[in-house]
């Protein structure tokens, strides 16, 4: 049996001027969402996440397949 393959994304964090919190993951293109509180940009990221690597995953892209889903998040603010 193959070893686990483990992914690790990290969460970028910022604050507009108008007070909206922009989450976004580098490593996952297009993944990139606005909240008016920061939970809430983190909630609306982890969900285009596993929304991207699903569609990723249903089309055939077997990297994109993660035995294990870790996510680190970091504020730039």
């Amino acid at each position: 049996m193959a070893p686990a393959s483990q992914k690790t994304w990290k969460i970028e964090l910022d604050r507009e001027e108008d007070g909206r919190w922009i989450a976004e993951i580098p490593g996952l293109p297009g993944v990139m969402v606005y909240g008016k509180t920061k939970d809430e940009a983190v909630r609306k990221v982890y969900a285009l996440a596993l929304r991207v690597l699903a569609d990723q995953m249903e089309a055939g892209d077997a990297s994109a397949a993660p035995q294990q889903f870790t996510v680190s998040l970091a504020c730039s603010r």
